[in-house]
């Protein structure tokens, strides 16, 4: 069975960091590109990273340039992103997905439950 799991979110203080994991299993995900999306309540879901199977190909949606960065460790079959300066913004239930290379949601096929990220003061 495939699955990707997320990890990682939780409540903090605007400008605070935190950073999501998602662990990959029931195949390897080495040659898939992983991304991350996030929802907000009452909006669509919404593109955040995306990084190549190589890790050499990286693409950061414009309100997160600079201030997240994701990673992976194909070793270990799993994909990260660190989130600096958080701001109210940024709440939303964080996902993570794994396919071919791209920045919206239809372009993957395999999502995991999403995580919880909440930046209130």
């Amino acid at each position: 069975q495939v699955q990707l799991v997320e990890s990682g979110g939780g409540l903090v203080q605007p400008g605070t960091s935190l950073r999501l994991s998602c662990a990959a299993s029931g195949r390897t995900f080495s040659r898939d590109t992983m991304a991350w999306f996030r929802q907000a309540p009452g909006k669509e879901r919404e593109f955040v990273a995306a990084i190549y199977w190589t890790g050499r190909q990286i693409s950061y949606a414009s309100s997160v340039n600079g201030r997240f960065t994701i990673s992976r460790d194909n070793a270990k079959n799993t994909v990260y992103l660190q989130m600096n300066s958080l701001t109210p913004e940024d709440t939303a239930v964080y996902y993570c997905a794994a396919g071919p290379w791209g920045t919206t949601s239809d372009q993957y096929n395999t999502w995991g439950q999403g995580t919880q990220v909440t930046v209130s003061s």
